[in-house]
């Protein structure tokens, strides 16, 4: 889980040594609410448009807020699908020995042979599909303007249901599909979408919602791809599905408790 700050996918490959079935289901499932260093953009864009004198208060408080919902979503596990007592963890150490260089290079590239065959199709094939619908528009006509893009419209039928947490512009909803393939590529994308105008086109109550909807909602592809592989296609989908709805619970609190604030100053 400590791996899971850097990245999932290492995260859920380091599952593979624990003994249990039931805690190394748990703990991939755990994983990806710790805030993996592909959403340090998003923070570091927003925070400094929006909450300056607040940077390091916030960025500190996205973190702890990640581990709090990992250990909230843990205790549920346990009373619901992974009741019973955890499994003792005990692993033998070897002797050790400095490791030879043709074991280590075979070794590495096992895993890379390994990950390729697996977790890169499937990352492929999803970054086709985003790059088709970003391109084209329903008339499969390449677009000038993304706002005509096939993406766009999807996102257009998102909107109404994002708008109760604050994040209805069809920009952000598309913003936050791409962050899917890459949770970079949102600020990059909300850039080219506003024109570069994000922090005059939107609140600060709406920067916060989305700071913690982009914190919690579903990992990226190679993460989905890589929990698939070690757990099967129905808990990768439960992933996807499962963190979407407490990211968009948690935006929706955020987005009630300060227009409520707001309202009552």
């Amino acid at each position: 889980m400590l791996l899971g700050f850097g990245c999932t996918v290492p995260a859920v490959m380091a599952t593979r040594p624990l003994p249990s079935e039931r805690d190394r289901r748990m703990t991939i499932l755990l994983t990806p609410f710790m805030s993996c260093s592909a959403k340090l953009p998003i923070y570091g864009f927003f925070v400094a448009a929006f909450f300056p004198r607040k940077g390091a208060l916030i960025m500190v408080g996205l973190y702890i807020l990640g581990i709090i919902t990992g250990i909230a979503v843990a205790c549920l596990y346990r009373k619901t699908m992974f009741k019973g007592d955890p499994v003792p963890f005990v692993m033998e150490l070897p002797n050790y020995r400095m490791p030879g260089l043709h074991n280590v290079m075979q070794l590495l590239w096992e895993k890379a042979r390994d990950f390729l065959q697996r977790a890169f199709s499937v990352i492929l094939i999803a970054t086709v599909v985003i790059w088709l619908l970003n391109t084209f528009d329903v008339h499969m006509n390449i677009v000038r303007d993304s706002a005509d893009s096939i993406l766009a419209h999807i996102a257009g039928f998102i909107a109404p249901v994002m708008r109760p947490a604050g994040l209805g512009d069809w920009r952000i909803c598309t913003s936050l599909i791409t962050g899917v393939m890459a949770k970079e590529s949102v600020v990059s994308t909300m850039r080219i979408l506003f024109e570069d105008s994000v922090a005059t086109a939107i609140t600060p109550l709406c920067a916060a919602s989305l700071l913690v909807f982009s914190l919690l909602y579903t990992p990226c592809i190679a993460a989905i791809a890589s929990i698939r592989r070690e757990l099967g296609v129905k808990w990768a989908i439960t992933v996807a599905i499962w963190q979407f709805a407490i990211a968009y619970i948690a935006s929706l609190l955020v987005n009630f408790v300060g227009y409520f604030i707001h309202n009552m100053i």
